[in-house]
């Protein structure tokens, strides 16, 4: 059972970078980057498959977000570069198990994620 933990959250200013970790993604798993911003609903960012070989990216961080992952490590992350106020917000890690045909074939809405972080805050602002 996946327990994950965020890091890597702060605060920048626009056009800045950071590098957000999720620790304890699990074997099997497809892990995923969600944000949710002040009064908005949770919104999809990345996803991940568990061979790293397949990504899936929000129209708004396409271009601009990079996820990987470090199987030895258990670790997923996403680079997120010229940040933007927009882009103010808690991002959570989450996972689900996949496997067979599903193993890439990447689910972007939040209901299919069984395993979820804590949330670390982002906020752009200058």
């Amino acid at each position: 059972q996946a327990q994950l933990v965020e890091s890597g959250g702060g605060l920048v200013q626009p056009g800045e970078s950071l590098r957000l970790s999720c620790a304890g993604t699990g074997r099997g798993t497809v892990v995923g980057w969600f944000r949710q911003g002040p009064g908005k609903e949770r919104d999809f960012v990345a996803a991940i498959s568990y061979s790293g070989s397949t990504t899936s990216y929000a129209n708004s961080v396409r271009g601009r977000c990079t996820i990987s992952r470090d199987h030895g490590e258990n670790m997923v992350y996403l680079q997120m570069n010229s940040l933007e106020p927009e882009d103010t917000a808690v991002y959570y890690c989450a996972a689900y198990i996949a496997i067979g045909r599903q193993a890439e074939t990447l689910r972007t809405a939040a209901g299919n994620y069984r395993y979820w972080g804590q949330g670390t805050q982002i906020t752009v602002s200058s």
